[in-house]
């Protein structure tokens, strides 16, 4: 059975630390900038790490 392949449109939207945790962007960015407080657009500069929850779907979609 051939090995599995990564999924690549998730490999470019995060990052693996060297501890094996993932780093992701944060969310609601893309587009309606205006109407978000200054605060919540500062704030979503700033990486986050995936969810405990999410972790381990994750890490079988990126093969690492």
């Amino acid at each position: 059975m051939p090995k599995m392949k990564s999924k690549k449109a998730l490999t470019k939207r995060i990052k693996v630390t060297g501890t094996g945790k993932i780093i992701r962007g944060s969310a609601y960015r893309s587009h309606l900038a205006p109407n978000k407080t200054t605060k919540q657009k500062r704030h979503s500069r700033k990486s986050r790490l995936v969810s405990a929850s999410d972790y381990k779907r994750i890490k079988y979609l990126i093969q690492n």
